[in-house]
């Protein structure tokens, strides 16, 4: 099948002031977004992708002919794919929050002609989700078939379930809770101080200079470490060492350490320490029940549900999709649970694409009314 070939992203320049969950206002808000296929007269045939913790709203195509690398689900979208773009409107917009052109800390405040920094307010996945139905609203989309994402996009797909069940024919969470545990908190903590920690870091008042580069180069090698198993390190790197006459210095001779210094390289160059800081916090904050009642309890009036959840994922290990799923039955919906068998760990639902082209193809093809 053909791919959707080259891809713009666009923005959307909404002039009002939203209120976040904290009280604070935000706007005007810029929202980056990209969008695949064609929207019906009706405004009925769209899905919405939420994205990661890093990832942008470029899911598949290509920016340009030269461009090396295609979008973050690139295998999955496209004319016969799972999100079939010759039938449905495929969404994706860069979180509030992001620094991938939509509203963030290294935006400029209109009050003070300078970047937010740590003026920015803190943000919730809730607010990440009424920035994107504002999106949807200017698009003209009245209804979408499936709202689905990972990790921090599970939980904006799951929030895309408690604020707007009306609007929405079902949600695809995969890989994630319905809470952070305290074991996820405590990993985004250590990352945020690794940033922290850098000199650089100037209370994040750093624009216009470097920046606390080796802080967010270690934040993100302890979140690298959180993204795999044990078995996929083994089975990448084993025990390989990079320069055997180097066996007997302190750092750097294993192959897995190089490989953690690239990440942490690659990353320092395509994202802001802010941002960082700001969505990992936006997840440790997530809680579906948080300001609705007794968590077992207010799993109830939900759209249908696929939880799709990792074998081997150390960070938002099974059990938790599992219990989306249990919960979402208890409460009277509709919930079904399919697992990746895979040893990638957590990233495994940005590799094993003939997997999930299988569990989503299906699901929205035979479980999921044509009108949606």
């Amino acid at each position: 099948m053909g791919d959707v070939g080259i891809v713009a992203t666009r923005y959307y320049n909404w002039p009002g002031s939203l209120r976040l969950e904290s009280g604070a206002y935000l706007g005007p808000l810029t929202i980056a977004y990209e969008t695949y296929g064609e929207l019906n007269a009706a405004g009925d045939n769209a899905i919405l992708v939420l994205h990661a913790l890093t990832g942008s709203a470029h899911i598949a195509g290509r920016h340009s002919p030269d461009d090396r690398l295609p979008g973050w689900w690139d295998p999955l979208v496209g004319p016969g794919r799972a999100l079939d773009t010759r039938r449905y409107f495929v969404v994706c917009a860069n979180v509030l929050g992001g620094c991938y052109g939509t509203t963030g800390p290294a935006s400029i405040n209109p009050s003070s002609g300078r970047p937010y920094g740590k003026e920015f307010p803190t943000i919730t996945i809730r607010d990440m989700v009424r920035a994107q139905k504002i999106l949807l609203d200017y698009l003209g989309v009245k209804h979408l078939v499936a709202a689905i994402g990972g990790s921090m996009g599970g939980m904006q797909v799951l929030e895309w379930g408690f604020l707007y069940p009306e609007m929405v024919t079902a949600i695809i969470p995969i890989a994630v809770g319905g809470r952070t545990t305290p074991m996820q908190i405590a990993f985004n903590n250590v990352q945020r101080e690794a940033i922290y920690a850098d000199p650089d870091w100037q209370e994040g008042n750093y624009y216009g200079t470097p920046g606390p580069q080796r802080g967010l180069a270690l934040a993100r090698r302890i979140g690298t470490i959180t993204y795999k198993s044990d078995i996929s390190w083994t089975m990448k790197f084993g025990r390989t060492l990079v320069n055997p006459e180097r066996y007997y210095q302190l750092e750097g001779q294993f192959e897995v350490e190089s490989y953690l210094a690239y990440q942490g390289r690659k990353l320092v160059q395509r994202f802001d320490a802010n941002a960082y800081i700001y969505l990992t916090k936006a997840m440790d904050l997530y809680d579906v029940s948080h300001g609705r009642g007794n968590y077992a309890e207010v799993w109830v009036n939900l759209p249908r549900c696929l939880g799709i959840g990792i074998s081997s994922d150390f960070l938002f290990p099974p059990y938790q999709v599992k219990e989306i799923v249990r919960l979402i039955n208890a409460g009277g919906g509709r919930a079904r649970y399919v697992e990746l068998n895979s040893p990638y760990g957590h990233d495994a639902f940005l590799i094993e694409f003939k997997q999930l082209e299988t569990f989503i193809k299906s699901y929205l093809t035979r479980e999921i009314p044509a009108n949606g």
